[in-house]
């Protein structure tokens, strides 16, 4: 029987609708990322805060990062215990909370305790958005999912520059408190349609709610109906990654920086070193970059917006490149074509010279585009596609964390560097490029195409010898719902003839849908074949005598019976 999708959305339709929606969440990322460019140079928003100090205005931009660092660390477990749709709730209305502070800010204080709690929601946000794209993503088109995502971050940005320059007219305060209050307006919107969006799949059956589960991958995979065989393949493969997982117990953090250290690192390193080849010199402090060779006011944020489009045109064709060109490749031209930009345009602004300006600006926007097309997106996909379902929130907060960590690094220093090493400054990032396609070489796999699944066989740091379903097939020995786990233990040793471990079930429930919504029963009409109930059936337990360890649950188990 089919599923209903978002208002009779299925299949691609429901995808698309759903990652782009959902990059809304980054775009406030973005918004809040250059909507202080152009307010910081803007006369009334200087006079009103009676003319604060490049180390001041640092720390006013700076200081969302603080915000963001605290939030990013705590959601990915956050976003494991109430789930992916919830948290992204959660996230925008902090943010929106933040903007309202900045945008009736009174004095200094109350705009920092705004950019702060607004740090608390982007942080959040820019840490459960890419998770919860790569977890309903096909591997297929995972990469181009998530380089639209990115491109809704530079559309964000775009747009904040664009606000800021035709604000900058109005001759009064609300040149800079309008467009504060714009991030207010974005982040309603994607409080409200966080309500409509689906739940995560993978947390789904990672919750045991295998009813809504099975019906959100029909839905996605499978054109709405539960019965198609797509669908239930990928319910399977799931499935069996989740119990496979749950053998190994429960991750913390040490646990995962030693089992998993080179996947950590790079997740935290993709991020860290976007943040060092500079892009936050141009983003938070372009009108300032621009200042310095030669352009004025009004002008500087113009080129500003001229550069934002360019760089937003320069995030299109990753969408069509990065599953068939792979993200090392992408990685390492855009490395080279940043070094040789940011060494061009130190150059040209040491020698000063009457073209400068229009030299400046040229490099800026190649620098940019080479970073929209590279080093922007990618960061951002890998993280998520590589860590293991056990570990992926958690994983991707360290992630986060680091970008957040050396965004405010760069965006503290920034004022600071400019006024002490001045041109040098951009030697310094390009130097950091260089670095950056060395470790891309040398440390960094190819992803293009895996599925998430499957990320062990990249790596070779799994703790289990099992597999999923998918990748035994290509062997010949897939497990049927019924039959027994292979003769392996978990490191892949023989196990004894006394060997008790159960049957894994795993395949989709029966599930009853009347009226396009999904019909549960109470857990007490029925316990048999209940997932969840599978690691206290390890301990030699008879199968389907024992109590549901997720008594509290939301979603009852309704006729798991086998096909």
């Amino acid at each position: 029987m089919p599923g209903a999708g978002i208002h009779g959305f299925t299949g691609k339709a429901l995808i698309y609708f759903t990652s782009i929606f959902v990059s809304l969440g980054v775009f406030l990322f973005g918004y809040d990322q250059g909507v202080m460019s152009g307010i910081i140079t803007g006369p009334y928003f200087r006079d009103y805060f009676h003319h604060p100090s490049k180390a001041e205005v640092g720390t006013m931009v700076a200081i969302l990062e603080i915000g963001a660092l605290i939030s990013s660390l705590i959601v990915g477990r956050v976003g494991d215990i109430i789930g992916r749709r919830r948290t992204i709730l959660y996230g925008s209305i902090i943010f929106f909370v933040g903007g309202a502070l900045q945008s009736f800010a009174a004095n200094m204080p109350m705009m920092m305790l705004g950019r702060i709690i607004a740090g608390l929601g982007v942080g959040s946000l820019s840490t459960i958005v890419p998770v919860y794209q790569s977890e309903i993503s096909p591997p297929h088109n995972r990469g181009k999912l998530a380089c639209i995502e990115f491109s809704g971050n530079i559309i964000g940005y775009t747009t904040s520059v664009w606000v800021d320059y035709f604000c900058g007219y109005i001759d009064s305060d609300l040149s800079w408190r309008i467009p504060l209050l714009m991030q207010c307006v974005m982040g309603a919107l994607l409080g409200l349609g966080s309500l409509v969006i689906v739940e995560s799949p993978r947390w789904l059956l990672d919750n045991d709610h295998d009813e809504e589960g099975i019906v959100v991958i029909a839905n996605l995979y499978g054109g709405g109906d539960i019965h198609n065989a797509k669908a239930r393949d990928e319910y399977r493969e799931i499935k069996m990654n989740v119990l496979l997982q749950r053998m190994e117990g429960e991750r913390t953090y040490s646990d995962m920086f030693r089992r998993y250290k080179t996947r950590v690192f790079i997740a935290m390193s993709a991020q860290a070193l976007a943040q060092l080849n500079g892009i936050n010199v141009i983003s938070y402090y372009a009108p300032y970059v621009f200042e310095s060779a030669g352009w004025l006011g009004h002008d500087a944020v113009k080129m500003t917006g001229i550069n934002g489009i360019t760089y937003l045109l320069s995030t299109i064709p990753p969408w069509y490149v990065v599953d068939r060109w792979g993200r090392r490749v992408i990685l390492l031209t855009g490395a080279i074509a940043m070094a040789i930009s940011l060494s061009f345009v130190s150059y040209f602004i040491y020698l000063d010279i009457k073209s400068t300006p229009t030299l400046v600006v040229i490099f800026v926007m190649i620098y940019n585009a080479a970073f929209g097309y590279s080093w922007g997106p990618i960061p951002w996909l890998y993280p998520p596609e590589i860590l293991p379902l056990s570990i992926r929130s958690k994983g991707a907060s360290l992630s986060t964390a680091s970008n957040w960590a050396f965004n405010w690094l760069v965006g503290e220093m920034t004022p600071i560097l400019q006024e002490w090493i001045k041109w040098r400054l951009y030697l310094l990032h390009a130097f950091f490029c260089v670095v950056s396609f060395v470790v891309v070489y040398f440390i960094y796999p190819e992803t293009c195409g895996v599925r998430l699944e499957d990320m062990n066989s990249l790596f070779g740091d799994a703790s289990t010898a099992i597999g999923t379903p998918d990748m035994r097939s290509e062997t010949g020995s897939l497990i049927r719902a019924g039959s027994p786990v292979p003769s392996l233990d978990l490191r892949g040793r023989p196990l004894g003839s006394d060997a008790n471990i159960p049957p894994l079930d795993i395949d989709p429930p029966t599930v009853n849908i009347i009226d396009g919504k999904l019909q549960t029963r109470s857990e007490s009409q029925s316990s048999r074949g209940r997932v969840g109930e599978w690691l206290t059936r390890m301990v030699g337990q008879n199968r389907g005598t024992s109590s549901s360890p997720a008594g509290g649950a939301r979603y009852a188990p309704i006729d798991q019976r086998d096909d």
